[in-house]
């Protein structure tokens, strides 16, 4: 494993951290707790350091099974990163009432590094109004919290101006080969690192969609141009791997072959290490990623819960999986009958959107989703064939 120093204080931190907001789950889609917790401490053994929790993952359970996989001497080889969520903060005694929480579901004295969660211009503002600064600063003085830093889902005009408002341990952005100019993008990556603020790195694989085995046809096409042979995935993080402000790359593993390659690949992705060809070969890539993907979901699911309904997320991965990988209509279909139409539980089509905008107060990619939702209806529910599906398959499925 390979090590980056975070420049304000000095830790080791592993370039590779374990995100939990994606742990490995049963089929009704509860935590498999057993199986995330001996994942957890698998990536541990092998030299990772940091894991990355927040209050809202997995319904508010994330924090507890990590508590559980830290115990028997894993808290004392690992930093905790955790978050407060501005949208559920009505008054400044509520800052300090989810911490208590936190440092209790997690069952430690401190948190390693704090982070204001999911910022833009707007919830910024409204933190500064509510004392947020205090908050941190007392929580620091108390030994709550160690670090004190923020994740971000904004402009880059808005994440210069929060980069430059407080003294900042670290910053958490999304940022991977699509995204260079979105949200806080390359530009804001340098901002940071030029204030000797470490940067964490979220979605460096854009929810899954950059690390499939099987890349469509005009991807797959450049990356056989490469002279040394790589795996998309292995592509995806070497990028980010490259650059030298970057610390930390989160990576939500919960399957047991996945861990495996991160593993590998963080053993080996030094800064700078890509040459000239590789980074214009990543650079086409990009460009023909952005002709082929059609709506730029990254699967996080802060759009959800839809009050209609509709699984957003999945409708948008699997109508983005038919156009990128030239999937058969049919195929789409039939895929989307059995994930969102009910076979398992109730209907989640993207047909049942009423048009609310709930989801678009909370989209980071700002996606104009109701919108959306109707080319995925389209084509994904035209002709009636999902309800031919369901009514076939309802009766055959436990």
């Amino acid at each position: 494993m390979l090590y980056r120093t975070v420049p304000k204080n000095g830790d080791k931190l592993s370039i590779l951290g374990f995100g939990a907001m994606r742990l490995a789950s049963n089929e009704d889609g509860s935590i498999n707790e057993k199986k995330a917790i001996a994942q957890m401490r698998r990536v541990i053994d092998s030299g990772v350091n940091y894991i990355d929790t927040a209050w809202p993952y997995h319904g508010g359970q994330s924090e507890l099974i990590v508590a559980k996989a830290l115990k028997d001497g894993y808290r004392e080889k690992v930093k905790i990163a955790d978050k407060l969520p501005p949208w559920a903060i009505r008054k400044r005694e509520d800052m300090d009432t989810i911490l208590d929480r936190q440092l209790e579901k997690l069952g430690v004295s401190t948190i390693d590094y704090y982070l204001v969660h999911a910022l833009e211009g707007d919830s910024w503002d409204r933190m500064l109004s509510l004392g947020i600064i205090d908050f941190l600063e007392k929580a620091k003085v108390e030994g709550k919290i160690t670090n004190i830093g923020f994740s971000f889902h904004g402009s880059n005009e808005e994440f210069n101006r929060i980069i430059d408002a407080y003294d900042w341990g670290f910053c958490q952005i999304q940022y991977n080969y699509l995204d260079t100019q979105n949200q806080a993008g390359t530009a804001g990556l340098k901002y940071a690192a030029s204030k000797n603020i470490a940067v964490m790195i979220m979605e460096p694989l854009r929810g899954g969609n950059l690390s499939r085995p099987e890349a469509p046809p005009a991807i797959k096409k450049l990356w056989d141009m490469a002279e040394t042979k790589r795996t998309p995935v292995e592509w995806a993080l070497r990028w980010v791997w490259n650059s030298p402000g970057v610390t930390v790359v989160l990576s939500g593993m919960n399957d047991d072959e996945h861990i495996a390659q991160n593993l590998a690949i963080a053993e080996q992705a030094e800064v700078n290490s890509l040459s000239e060809a590789e980074l214009k070969l990543v650079a086409q890539v990009a460009d023909t990623y952005h002709d082929l993907m059609p709506i730029g979901c990254t699967g996080c699911q802060y759009c959800m819960p839809c009050p209609a309904g509709v699984n957003i997320p999945s409708c948008f991965e699997l109508y983005n999986t038919a156009l990128m990988f030239e999937e058969p209509q049919e195929r789409t279909q039939f895929r989307y009958a059995v994930m969102n139409g009910g076979v398992r539980g109730n209907k989640t089509y993207a047909s049942q959107c009423i048009e609310c905008g709930q989801c678009m107060e909370h989209c980071p990619q700002h996606i104009q989703i109701p919108e959306r939702l109707k080319e995925v209806a389209a084509f994904c529910e035209a002709d009636g064939i999902v309800e031919n599906v369901h009514s076939a398959l309802s009766g055959n499925i436990d």
